[in-house]
């Protein structure tokens, strides 16, 4: 199946098919092979151990950026997040699923619109409000399917008042808990892929947000750790 043709939800896969490698989830190369070997030190052992090893590699080691991002074919390609060690949840969930396969594990790619509390004036006005489309990651671990959400780090929540995401790979990671008692709030559910449906999210994109692209990449010139911010205060991912 290509890329092109996932422009909606896929029918469920047999399992051994959602361990393979794709055009996105390209765990073959030598760059998300390295990636997987600076975190597992034995891909045999337990497979959920090694998934939660992967989840909180992709989440705190990948830095969380949404200014200047790439989202040309080859930017969102798993290989590329791990070489840049840089992307949005797009770039990061893309990158769990394809470390994931390569240890036997089968994933999926979820997408949706959530109302979102990681943001700050600067990204909401050029998304155009608080509404954003989003991308995580769906695993099959123990005989079922669970969510998994490797996306904003811990600093940057922090950052933001909120608390990171954890996960156990028993249950969903989902729901960012905020200072203020809210929580991420999902809208629209635009179901599971088995690759990264790239005219899909690329026409996403350019519907929900087209203030915030610039062809295929997003608006440069910002720092969401920075803007986050007062100019007077330290900047915690110097600090830390």
């Amino acid at each position: 199946m290509t890329t092109d043709a996932l422009s909606s939800p896929s029918p469920l896969s047999p399992l051994n098919a959602l361990t393979a490698p794709t055009e996105f989830l390209d765990y073959e190369s030598d760059a998300v092979q390295t990636f997987i070997d600076d975190v597992v030190a034995d891909r045999s052992a337990d497979r959920r151990a090694n998934a939660v090893k992967l989840y909180y590699a992709v989440r705190d080691t990948v830095h969380y950026e949404v200014y200047g991002a790439d989202l040309s074919h080859e930017g969102l390609k798993a290989s590329r997040t791990a070489t840049t060690k840089s992307g949005f949840c797009l770039h990061k969930s893309a990158l769990f699923a394809a470390a994931v396969r390569a240890l036997g594990i089968p994933s999926r790619l979820v997408y949706g619109d959530v109302r979102n509390h990681l943001a700050s004036p600067r990204l909401i006005e050029h998304i155009g409000g608080d509404v954003f489309f989003h991308g995580l990651t769906q695993i099959h671990l123990d005989g079922r399917w669970v969510k998994a959400t490797p996306v904003f780090n811990k600093v940057l929540c922090k950052l933001y008042g909120m608390a990171p995401l954890e996960f156990d790979g028993s249950a969903d990671s989902l729901y960012h808990p905020h200072g203020s008692g809210a929580a991420m709030e999902f809208l629209k559910d635009h179901g599971a892929f088995d690759d990264l449906p790239y005219a899909f999210v690329m026409a996403s994109m350019r519907s929900a947000h087209p203030r915030f692209l610039e062809g295929t990449r997003t608006v440069s010139g910002g720092s969401l750790s920075l803007e986050a911010v007062p100019p007077s205060a330290p900047n915690p991912e110097e600090t830390s």
